[in-house]
């Protein structure tokens, strides 16, 4: 009888792992594969997009990507993601290590809203130039700092003249446990103030810019139903 139950209890285990593990295939085969995107509404004649896509593969005249002040490992040593979920590990693989050697070495530190514009070499990533922007000591990050990150990225793609960029707030990669909603509202509400205080500058003739047709805020596969939900909110409060 024990060895009747114990072989009970073994089957009824071996079950349970069996239905564990197609739910969590079935949970993977929802998420929605690299390049999937949705176009999630229109702000000042600005398309407002989320995509599923790394930074280092997004086709675009300008990629912003944030990165923190540097810590050894902090690309590749847990809480980061693993590596074929790290979407700034990627992009720092495809440029040689060059974004670890210039936050390691102090030429780029990484502090709060610091930027630095690169132009990389033809075939390491998709973008035509690269953005990177400072959210300075991981251990002190609050999702209000994303304001001003977005405020930064669109009026540097305002500067530099594309009529399009993408974002990559690059939270999850560095195993930072972000509000997922509040870091999209907050970067597109950052990026959407600075646009009107642009056009309003242009308007009284103190400024001149090409107009913006797209943002594209990036995202991992889990986080993109999230971020666009978010990002319905605010276009709608732009909107009213």
């Amino acid at each position: 009888m024990i060895l009747q139950a114990a072989g009970r209890m073994v089957l009824i285990a071996a079950a349970v792992l069996i239905m564990q593990g197609a739910t969590a295939q079935q949970t993977a085969a929802k998420l929605p594969a690299a390049g999937t995107s949705a176009i999630i509404g229109k702000i000042d004649g600005i398309e407002v997009e989320a995509m599923v896509q790394g930074p280092a593969a997004e086709i675009t005249p300008l990629q912003v990507a944030c990165v923190f002040e540097y810590t050894e490992g902090d690309f590749t040593n847990p809480p980061a993601l693993p590596a074929q979920l790290n979407g700034m590990l990627h992009l720092d693989k495809a440029l040689n290590g060059i974004i670890t050697e210039l936050r390691r070495s102090g030429k780029f530190s990484g502090h709060a809203y610091e930027t630095l514009l690169l132009t990389p070499a033809k075939g390491s990533i998709a973008a035509k130039q690269l953005l990177l922007i400072g959210l300075g000591d991981r251990n002190k990050f609050s999702a209000d700092i994303m304001y001003t990150v977005g405020s930064i990225g669109m009026r540097e793609a305002l500067r530099l003249g594309v009529s399009s960029y993408a974002h990559a707030s690059d939270l999850k990669d560095a195993g930072i446990d972000s509000p997922t909603a509040t870091v999209a509202q907050n970067v597109l509400k950052g990026a959407m103030d600075a646009y009107r205080t642009q056009v309003f500058l242009q308007k009284n003739n103190m400024d001149f810019f090409k107009p913006l047709t797209r943002i594209t805020l990036l995202a991992g596969p889990a986080f993109f139903a999230p971020s666009g939900e978010a990002l319905k909110e605010v276009i709608a409060s732009y909107n009213n």
